[in-house]
């Protein structure tokens, strides 16, 4: 038997059925009809504020938040399609939304278990601020990190943020440090001031999402406003517990590329999609079922060759489809005005997004094979 049982496909069918939730169904609207047409233009010019002023009209920055903040309360399908449906639309703009989001969950999280948050984070949870995330750098601690030094009531943060996407967007950062002496990662809330500033990367993809290193001069953090402190050892553990799996922008941006191979006039294009649609649907099958056994049991390497092997499968899906696609449209497909290149770069991306050792190696292998 494979990952593909009752249980495994039950995690998938939540996603699709996300689709009859009146939220999911207006967000999907506002994809199909604003974010994919703008997409291009997106990509060369950046997303602006008059997007994330609309993913805040539109309930999208607290959208995990409960009724009690205005939020939608959505569970993890209902989450995972979000994922599928923004990042398949528009990828630099999902990118940006994706820094934000998971931390309204945490919040909502953290406040379930009767914890205060400082005022920052309530305005979090009612989706009047964007976050940016600067937590990555925890994963080469000792050789580069956010330092994490003890002051009186609170820490000093320390460091450069090797990308922050959504620069000059958001207004408060979800930075996570490392206390070296005691191995203690420390996560808090840091507003953008004076003693952050970006330096510029220039990526050749989601040049749109806005990402720049970000200095931190010794930021003064006070202790109100850290969200968490855990040991090196259990951070690692959970970020193991998400990097390691193909995840829903996998499958949004999938679809995409898909969904115009069958729309392309060549039919040995629509050959190739009719190839590998049933391939994709279960890698995210195994994928989502693997993802959800993972975290029911809080091990970061539960079956971990086999999320892994899933992961290197997804990203190979994708740099398949995104070359038949700029196979299928010749010269064009190389033009910027062409979003098969847009969705090519994209996947690129993808490839070493949250790439850790363990993923690498697994990317590397299976191409060598």
């Amino acid at each position: 038997m494979t990952v593909a049982d009752v249980t495994t496909r039950t995690a998938a069918e939540a996603v699709t059925a996300a689709d009859a939730d009146p939220f999911v169904a207006r967000v999907a609207h506002y994809a199909e009809t604003v974010l994919r047409p703008t997409a291009l233009e997106t990509d060369r010019t950046g997303v602006d504020a008059e997007r994330i002023a609309e993913f805040s009209r539109n309930g999208l920055l607290n959208h995990a938040a409960s009724a009690q903040f205005g939020g939608a309360g959505i569970d993890r399908g209902g989450d995972r399609r979000l994922h599928e449906i923004l990042s398949g639309a528009c990828f630099n703009t999902w990118l940006v939304w994706a820094q934000h989001a998971p931390i309204v969950g945490r919040l909502t999280e953290t406040l379930a278990k009767g914890t205060e948050l400082p005022e920052i984070g309530y305005e979090i949870l009612r989706g009047r601020v964007l976050l940016g995330a600067a937590v990555s750098d925890v994963r080469r601690f000792p050789r580069h990190y956010i330092a994490a030094t003890r002051t009186s009531g609170g820490w000093t943060f320390s460091g450069t943020v090797s990308w922050v996407s959504g620069w000059g967007l958001n207004t408060v950062l979800t930075v996570a440090a490392v206390e070296a002496s005691t191995g203690t990662v420390v996560t808090a809330l840091v507003p953008v001031g004076d003693r952050t500033r970006a330096e510029p990367l220039g990526l050749s993809a989601v040049a749109g999402s806005r990402t720049e290193q970000v200095v931190l001069d010794d930021v003064e953090v006070p202790d109100v406003n850290v969200i968490g402190t855990e040991p090196l050892s259990d951070w690692r553990n959970t970020d193991l517990g998400t990097s390691s799996d193909a995840r829903a922008h996998h499958f949004g941006l999938a679809e995409s590329v898909l969904r115009e191979l069958e729309q392309t006039r060549n039919q040995l294009a629509g050959d190739v999609a009719a190839a590998w649609r049933p391939r994709v649907a279960q890698l995210r099958t195994d994928a989502y079922a693997l993802a959800d056994e993972a975290q029911a049991t809080r091990d970061g390497r539960h079956r971990i060759g086999e999320r892994l092997a899933t992961k290197a499968a997804s990203g190979e899906a994708l740099t398949t489809l995104t070359r038949a696609l700029v196979v299928a449209r010749a010269g064009h497909g190389i033009r910027l005005d062409d979003t098969a290149q847009l969705y090519a770069r994209s996947a690129l991306f993808v490839l070493v997004q949250g790439q850790t050792t363990d993923v690498r190696d697994a990317q590397l292998t299976r191409l060598a094979r």
